[in-house]
């Protein structure tokens, strides 16, 4: 199945140092851009994360501290991706949870302003874990029909790149009603559209305003605690914050009546990301005044 792009879709994986947003960084980035037409280009990249490699990391990537002692840093090639990237739509494995998250403060560290907002972000392992809830192996296993060990050297983000392409396509194979009627399943609530709105919104799990979930969308409510609808008769969404002494207390609200908590966070240890959309949020309540 080919896919049904409007705009190229980078689907990409991270090897890094750790787990940790704030402290740990890019050792490998590996991606395929797949172009509307179908024409797709491949990059790897191993990077210098300019930290020590903890052992366990080499183990589990095989990638170690001699490797990367001659690579470019992120920063330096920073400008290169974020070109590379312009315009894109993003997709991965567990990627909406920490490697979009770690690559935005990876850009932002460089000094480049990223904007993963204006792209749709497509999860491979929401969509299966919704589906089938299981790890990247068993999902190809169930899609591809082979063993990923078979294919692939194991923790290399080029070779898990690649499978996640394939489970993608897999998935989209799978979820047609035509292939779930052939199964003998009821196709209602079990058929993926072919479309990347469609998927960035089925990979969508939390309602993060931030990557890190520090402010939250949560429903705005009128004096008597009842929702206020939108004309469509949605309710209407409000950026709260979902921590510390102002946790359920608009953003807005927080920043007229005390605005040293935007200048604490801002020196924090909070990552770059909560800090810009914060920022964003200032300047967009400035402009009201």
């Amino acid at each position: 199945m080919k896919l049904n792009l409007q705009k190229p879709l980078v689907i990409f994986d991270l090897e890094t140092t750790g787990l940790d947003l704030v402290k740990d960084r890019v050792i490998q980035l590996s991606y395929i851009k797949v172009y509307p037409d179908g024409r797709e280009v491949r990059g790897n990249e191993l990077v210098n994360p300019e930290k020590f490699i903890d052992p366990l990391i080499t183990q589990l990537t095989g990638i170690s501290n001699d490797d990367v002692k001659d690579k470019p840093t992120f920063k330096q090639i920073a400008q290169r991706l974020s070109n590379e990237f312009k315009g894109c739509d993003f997709a991965g494995y567990n990627s909406n949870h920490f490697d979009v998250p770690l690559l935005a403060e990876e850009f932002l560290r460089a000094g480049i302003d990223f904007d993963f907002s204006k792209c749709r972000l497509i999860d491979a392992q929401t969509i299966f874990h919704k589906m089938e809830r299981r790890n990247l192996a068993a999902a190809y296993k169930f899609y591809c029909g082979r063993r990923m060990e078979d294919d692939f050297e194991a923790h290399r983000a080029d070779q898990d790149t690649e499978a996640t392409y394939r489970v993608l396509m897999g998935e989209l194979d799978m979820y047609t009603a035509e292939r779930q009627q052939e199964l003998g399943e009821n196709p209602e609530g079990r058929t993926l559209e072919n479309n990347m709105d469609c998927l960035a919104a089925f990979s969508k799990v939390n309602n993060n305003v931030d990557f890190a979930g520090r402010i939250v969308w949560a429903e705005q409510k009128d004096k008597n605690g009842q929702p206020i609808l939108d004309a469509q008769g949605n309710p209407q969404m409000i950026e709260v914050f979902n921590f510390g002494k102002h946790k359920g207390v608009p953003v807005a609200e927080v920043l007229r009546f005390d605005p040293g908590y935007y200048s604490w966070i801002l020196g924090g240890d909070f990552t770059y990301n909560t800090k810009q959309v914060l920022t964003r949020i200032r300047l967009r309540e400035a402009q009201k005044i």
